[in-house]
């Protein structure tokens, strides 16, 4: 089994594509919760959504191929992003546009943020850990994008998986990140978006719907980084044509 050495994977008990509405229904004890899940619709449309991250996932990985979802180069996307710019960084396009599970997480100061309380902004939402050797190298870039596109609405988002809120403050005290750090201690929102691997990042558009997903370390400080956001910050909430759609 060949894995990329810029992924390191979850464990099983926290990668698991089954855990379906059960696990995304979960709201005990301070950690993430997802929106209800009503009959049929949201429940099929967050089985989509795991489908759709944890297959492009082990894709990415090279542990299998996912000829059924297209390459980075699919000529459906239209509109601020072209195919060509999102495979310049090597991002999988979002089919469809799909919308992203909601969750409600509180910061490392205390305070809960939701997705929904971000709707109309680009969200880059990161998955990562202490432990992580690549996840630690990304959080530089991803302050340099918060501090340069956060006044013009950008809101970067990390989400720390599966460990202690002491965990995390010992290893932020000594560095400078002022974007939102969320604590998913019991992982109930890395099951629900189909985390396998550390780190992820997903975009979302000002329109809620997500754009595209990175499994691996990324320059989200680079030339290329700065054209996708500077488009997608351009559109305007609600407006069609982000890649897949």
């Amino acid at each position: 089994m060949s894995v990329s050495a810029k992924t390191i994977l979850l464990s099983d008990d926290v990668a698991t594509m089954g855990a379906g509405p059960t696990s995304s229904s979960r709201t005990g004890h301070g950690e993430g919760t997802h929106g209800p899940v009503t009959a049929g619709g949201r429940m099929g449309a967050t089985r989509r959504w795991m489908m759709w991250a944890a297959t492009m996932g082990v894709g990415a990985m090279g542990v299998l191929g996912s000829p059924a979802l297209g390459g980075l180069d699919s000529p459906t996307a239209v509109g601020p992003l072209t195919p060509a710019q999102l495979a310049r960084l090597g991002l999988h396009p979002s089919p469809g546009g799909m919308l992203p599970p909601e969750f409600s997480l509180r910061t490392l100061e205390g305070p809960t943020i939701s997705l929904a309380a971000l709707r109309g902004q680009v969200v880059l939402l990161n998955f990562w850990a202490t432990w992580c050797l690549e996840c630690r190298q990304e959080l530089p870039a991803l302050e340099t994008l918060h501090r340069r596109f956060g006044p013009r609405g950008l809101a970067v988002v990390g989400i720390n998986t599966l460990e202690a809120p002491i965990a995390v403050r010992s290893y932020v005290r000594d560095r400078v990140l002022t974007f939102p750090l969320l604590l998913d201690s019991g992982g109930t929102v890395t099951r629900g978006y189909g985390v396998i691997g550390l780190p992820t990042t997903f975009l979302v558009g000002r329109d809620g719907r997500t754009v595209a997903l990175a499994v691996g370390a990324r320059e989200w400080a680079s030339a290329a980084a700065v054209e996708i956001v500077e488009a997608l910050l351009a559109a305007a909430p609600g407006e069609p044509g982000q890649p897949g759609r």
